[in-house]
């Protein structure tokens, strides 16, 4: 599914009720244990790069620095939601707190409805928005954005006891290959798969329970959903990733950064600083652990 604004919604609903029901038995049970097994973070575990290794932002001049306000909604897990003690928490507001640490700012966390984010910005009544809001060309045009830090890919899906070969276009010739009806990964697979025999389902539970009953031999959809269900309990273990991401912008959209507003540079410059010098000391790797303990790459 392409990162629209309108499908950014249809995600928050699919996710819905019964993720929130499942955030406290699995984040903070599960989760950890399977994060920080791994011993040395990220070993065994893809963690995504979005940063040029030969980029070398300088840190601005930050003196005398302003708090600064990010606004967020906590209704996406596991990017936003109220953790445990009410207070809000998730990938993308930990990655916010770990980037004023990492600047030395003050910083304050401050909840609003979704589609309220993006006029309180514009109205001044906070200054970054770290949401589930796609990068597109219209939201260029009313605010700046930092390299984005984090991207949902497309995904294959199988059976792990089907033992079928890594999806490759000649390797899906006439086998079933579930999608979603409607989506972009269903324009994808129309374009890239032409010999797959495309299998058409409604909705992504659908699709999901056609795969672990053997219906379909491959399910392709968006890597988030794909991930928190293999890792949950619905899938019971039957299912796992084949083959690697696709992060073809033209279908899958540019990701999500911090947003900000056009006036504020030196903060869009001071932001996308922090978040590559995160990334190169591992802390994001840290963040992306404890949130993704299915690697969605």
């Amino acid at each position: 599914m392409r990162l629209t604004d309108s499908n950014v919604i249809t995600l928050r609903v699919r996710f819905g009720c019964k993720i929130k029901r499942m955030l406290h038995a699995v984040i903070f049970a599960l989760l950890p244990g399977l994060a920080w097994a791994q011993g040395i973070p990220g070993q065994g575990v893809a963690i995504p790069n979005f940063w040029d290794p030969r980029a070398a932002p300088e840190r601005p001049d930050l003196t005398g620095f302003r708090t600064i306000r990010f606004l967020i909604d906590d209704e996406f897990p596991p990017l936003a939601f109220p953790g445990l003690d009410g207070n809000p928490t998730g990938f993308s507001v930990e990655l916010a707190r770990a980037a004023c640490e990492r600047l030395n700012l003050t910083c304050t966390i401050q909840v609003r409805r979704f589609d309220m984010l993006l006029d309180a910005l514009a109205d001044r009544q906070g200054d970054v928005v770290a949401a589930a809001i796609p990068t597109t060309a219209k939201l260029r045009e009313r605010f700046a954005v930092t390299t984005p830090y984090f991207k949902v890919p497309a995904r294959f899906a199988v059976r792990l006891d089907r033992n079928l070969p890594e999806p490759q276009t000649k390797d899906l010739a006439g086998k079933k290959v579930g999608i979603v009806a409607g989506t972009a990964h269903e324009a994808f697979a129309k374009a890239f798969f032409p010999g797959a025999a495309l299998t058409p389902f409604e909705d992504l539970a659908g699709a999901q329970a056609a795969l672990k009953s053997g219906g379909v031999d491959y399910l392709f959809a968006d890597g988030l959903n794909l991930a928190l269900w293999v890792g949950g309990a619905d899938a019971a273990g039957c299912c796992g990733f084949a083959g690697g991401p696709y992060l073809e912008s033209r279908f899958f959209g540019e990701g999500m950064g911090f947003i900000v507003r056009k006036d504020d540079e030196i903060l869009r410059r001071a932001l996308d600083y922090a978040l590559q010098q995160l990334w190169k000391e591992g802390k994001y790797a840290e963040l992306y652990l404890r949130f993704f303990p299915v690697s969605l790459f």
